[in-house]
């Protein structure tokens, strides 16, 4: 299911058939570094944390992390969407991009289209985000977007603390 499209991307759902994809991402070393290792060692692996995470997550919940992909030739680029976090009260922001397709305005496009259909469909008020303190880039991209520091949180799954970012819709 497209969520929304840009001029250059589509954003839509993960399916089981975009496992090695997310396989590929999830392993990829600014992945592991930033977000952690979700212990995905085979695309088996993959699909069934597809299917736990995100997939449940639009049953459940009605959003979850979005496949981006160029429109023209559906070559997938990276994650992008929205997240329910119980730790949270409120939704968060979530994206990672294959190295390769760092710099070239994909990760900014996809969250303003993110932000905007969860600003419409969803009619979101406040929007939160989460990195850890060395990840600049994503610190960097969040204010670029309108975040700002709130405050440091203890994630469970995470250590050290995590940067909370937010920022009113």
């Amino acid at each position: 299911m497209i969520i929304t499209e840009t001029e250059r991307l589509r954003i839509r759902q993960l399916t089981e058939d975009d496992a090695a994809f997310a396989l590929k991402l999830y392993t990829s070393e600014p992945f592991l570094r930033f977000v952690g290792d979700k212990q995905l060692k085979t695309v088996e692996d993959a699909r069934q944390y597809l299917l736990d995470g995100p997939i449940r997550m639009y049953q459940t919940r009605g959003i979850g992390l979005y496949l981006v992909e160029l429109k023209e030739c559906c070559t997938p680029l990276g994650i992008c969407g929205l997240i329910k976090r119980d730790s949270l009260d409120d939704i968060d922001l979530g994206y990672g991009f294959l190295p390769e397709n760092f710099g070239q305005g994909y990760g900014y496009e996809s969250a303003l289209a993110v932000m905007a259909y969860g600003r419409r469909k969803l009619k979101m008020k406040k929007l939160v985000a989460i990195t850890t303190a060395d990840n600049q880039r994503c610190i960097k991209l969040l204010n670029k977007l309108g975040l700002h520091f709130v405050e440091n949180i203890e994630e469970p799954e995470a250590a050290p603390a995590l940067g909370l970012y937010a920022m009113e819709l």
